[in-house]
């Protein structure tokens, strides 16, 4: 059975530089992240990618997109397929599990206890008293 993957890219945050030449509020580092999911299981990658200053084309701080600071990771060195081949990798590995953690043989597995819901309806006059101690604990006091 094939189970679909759904691929999601954001940008975490942006570093930028103050000014750079004439320009000012340059993103110079983005970190990203890559998240998987199939519905039950789930994976992510992050990073960070540093890009050199910009030449040519600048679009200010505050028009740009995420879909274009995505592509800017994926066109300095984050490997788009690769990233999202090692996310739907652990996803895959996390549903097919060679290795699984199982209760340990010798403890007794817990007891599943359904307890019913009791209603107490208050009186409206009366006030209860305990007069004896509560043990918290039957651990010797040192």
């Amino acid at each position: 059975m094939t189970t679909t993957i759904s691929i999601n890219w954001i940008i975490k945050q942006l570093l930028v530089q103050n000014t750079e030449a004439s320009l000012s509020d340059v993103v110079v580092t983005a970190n990203w992240s890559c998240r998987g999911s199939d519905g039950a299981f789930s994976a992510a990658l992050t990073g960070c990618v540093s890009f050199a200053p910009p030449s040519g084309d600048f679009t200010p701080y505050d028009q740009l997109t995420e879909a274009q600071v995505i592509g800017w990771c994926w066109d300095n060195g984050v490997d788009k397929s690769s990233v999202e081949a090692s996310v739907e990798k652990q996803i895959v590995e996390q549903a097919n599990a060679p290795v699984v953690s199982l209760a340990l043989p010798w403890t007794p597995a817990p007891v599943e206890v359904a307890v019913a819901p009791v209603e107490v309806a208050p009186a409206a006059d009366s006030i209860v008293v305990i007069d004896e101690p509560v043990i918290v604990s039957e651990a010797p006091v040192a």
